[in-house]
């Protein structure tokens, strides 16, 4: 009897075994064989892969994942934090959901970073997400070790390392004299509440009360209420008397054209359109926050009092933008003692 060829078999650099082919010009790996070569059940593992029959182990990673978000553990992290990671989640499912747990290496999560180190944020929450799901495991006897401690986080390269530039006063004007009221109304929620973008979209009328805006930030689950800036209360009060009736305390402040609640993409393209009719798109969203630290070190705030007011957990960043406040400030007023 003549052993099917196994033509699809492929051996990686490092010695481990693969099962992949190309499909429209593109390499597609099946899967992996864990056993050893030129054994009975390498062959019958290469031959389930091919077939599509490959069994899932019944403490498989999937299942480890299904089992994770049935925890008081999950249920108690922060939105922000859950919606980090399920992207993740559903890549190790896709990748290697069938496979048993305790069969992961340390060497495996390098590689699964590498395939993605051209987004370098979503290939650095791999081995948080394995590390998390692998305490779990350790708990339920599906393996004895956590293959992600100490891996190294990969780094941003230097030539994409852009830091956001802070809104200069000229940007500012330019967007309050000609900013349609949409994107005008997304430019004050972000310097007038100093939060992140991803908080902007969860704001609701319920949250507004006529003076000022509350809310628990996704990231950090910190509950804040933040004292509104004239033009920020000059904005939503403009914005509510355009509604053809008052906005129910559920409506989200920022809505789509169909008055559905607006997500962070759907914000984010309204203002990179602003930002390219207008010629800012030296100033990217992100940076507004910044703006809205450096306006409250002009207005004489200590770090604790900005802290305060933008949730930050850490003061780099407000070390950062606020001292680079004070030293315009500090400058000008230098300035006019010189003349």
């Amino acid at each position: 009897m003549v052993t099917p060829r196994k033509k699809l078999l492929w051996r990686h650099p490092a010695g481990r075994w693969y099962v992949r082919k190309y499909l429209n010009g593109k390499m597609i790996y099946l899967g992996r064989i864990e056993a050893v070569e030129g054994t009975a059940e390498f062959d019958r593992q290469y031959w389930e892969i091919v077939s599509g029959k490959k069994a899932a182990a019944k403490t498989s990673w999937g299942a480890l994942i299904d089992a994770m978000r049935e925890t008081e553990k999950w249920a108690n992290f922060s939105p922000r934090y859950r919606k980090d990671l399920e992207p993740v989640f559903e890549y190790l499912k896709e990748k290697i959901g069938s496979a048993d747990v305790a069969r992961l290496t340390q060497a495996d999560i390098y590689d699964a970073m590498e395939r993605n180190r051209h987004r370098v944020r979503f290939a650095n929450y791999i081995p948080t997400a394995i590390s998390m799901l692998s305490k779990l495991a350790i708990r339920k006897r599906w393996r004895k070790d956590n293959p992600a401690i100490d891996i190294e986080p990969l780094r941003v390269p230097k030539a994409r390392q852009k830091p956001h530039l802070p809104w200069a006063n000229w940007a500012v004007d330019k967007m309050r004299a000609e900013g349609e009221p949409l994107p005008l109304l997304i430019f004050e929620i972000g310097v007038g509440s100093v939060q992140r973008p991803g908080d902007w979209v969860d704001f609701q009328w319920g949250d507004y009360d006529g003076e000022t805006l509350k809310l628990r930030q996704n990231k950090t689950d910190k509950p804040l209420h933040l004292p509104c800036t004239e033009a920020l209360k000059a904005a939503l009060e403009r914005t509510k008397a355009e509604l053809s009736v008052a906005p129910h305390p559920a409506r989200h402040i920022l809505t789509r054209a169909d008055g559905s609640a607006m997500d962070y993409h759907a914000m984010a393209r309204v203002m990179v359109r602003e930002r390219k009719r207008l010629g800012l798109m030296a100033f990217d969203q992100h940076a507004l926050r910044y703006r809205g630290v450096m306006e409250l070190a002009w207005a004489g705030c200590t770090d604790d009092e900005i802290a305060s007011y933008s949730g930050h957990t850490s003061k780099a960043m407000i070390i950062k933008y606020a001292g680079e406040a004070r030293q315009i400030m500090r400058a000008r007023q230098a300035a006019a003692k010189r003349k």
